[in-house]
């Protein structure tokens, strides 16, 4: 059963899932739904896949992108009249890993406040705790993915890789997993390639930096005020348009001793933040 309030009679009252396209203003295809909960929520149908949302996200609902996590689709947020994209992430606490990778992103991006990091609008409430298992956040549409951006159709071969070369004990230190360390040895030993042998066209300043930022020890590595100052990046550098993170991010939520329900707790807290309980 996928969706929070259930399948077909919708948990808390809902009448099934409405699968029928209809055609928004200007001609746009979208998806109806069924009201669900009382009518606080909606049931959607995005080609096979369930999604339950709160009764502010109104169509055209429709699908933007697609992952191994599940599906994403662009809605309008009736309220602030801002089109904005919602991921389901399906099953999310069904294993530790990947319910910890949820809470995570959401931590993460909640914390990273900057006009070039995307940020999350909303984390949908489930209708009812008991039956929280599908994760939906809300995020400011973009106009495309990184995946878009970064995809290639030419093949990685040999030539594209291990560039820093094979590293040495000492670069293995910060390695506190003997397991690890191990691994890494047991890798096909490659030297280090000379930079301006392999991109004999590239200014020695593109050089010079990338060979500070690509070094396995990162206590080694360049860090990142250090490559902000960097004359290759001169004409980008702007210390008045540059904020600072106030704290350091906290990774308390780590620890292996947290279970699939901890987890869900967790992220059933980072909902509340965005939909508080009614005060009467």
């Amino acid at each position: 059963m996928e969706g929070s309030g259930g399948g077909g009679g919708g948990g808390g009252g809902g009448a099934g899932v409405g699968g029928c396209l209809g055609l928004g203003h200007g001609g746009e295809a979208h998806i109806k739904g069924t009201h669900t909960h009382g009518g606080r929520y909606v049931q959607y149908n995005v080609y096979g896949n369930l999604f339950e949302v709160s009764a502010k996200y109104v169509p055209p609902i429709r699908p933007v992108g697609r992952g191994a996590f599940g599906i994403i689709c662009a809605a309008v947020n009736a309220q602030t009249r801002e089109e904005v994209a919602i991921k389901k992430i399906g099953n999310a606490f069904d294993n530790q890993t990947d319910a910890k990778r949820t809470l995570r992103e959401i931590k993460l991006l909640r914390h990273m406040k900057h006009e070039n990091v995307i940020s999350i609008k909303d984390i949908i409430r489930p209708p009812r705790r008991e039956n929280f298992n599908d994760v939906y956040i809300v995020y400011e549409l973009m106009d495309t993915d990184l995946h878009h951006l970064l995809r290639s159709n030419q093949p990685l071969t040999d030539d594209h890789c291990q560039l820093v070369g094979s590293p040495d004990d000492t670069s293995l230190g910060f390695l506190r997993s003997d397991h690890a360390r191990r691994y890494v040895r047991s890798l096909p030993q490659h030297p280090k390639q000379q930079f301006r042998v392999r991109f004999p066209t590239m200014s020695s300043g593109a050089m010079d930096l990338l060979e500070r930022m690509l070094v396995f020890d990162p206590s080694k590595r360049i860090t990142v005020d250090e490559a902000l100052c960097h004359p290759y990046l001169a004409s980008l550098h702007e210390t008045n348009d540059e904020p600072v993170c106030p704290a350091p991010f906290s990774f308390d939520f780590e620890q292996p001793s947290l279970t699939e329900e901890d987890i869900k707790e967790l992220v059933w807290r980072e909902s509340l933040k965005f939909n508080p309980d009614p005060i009467h």
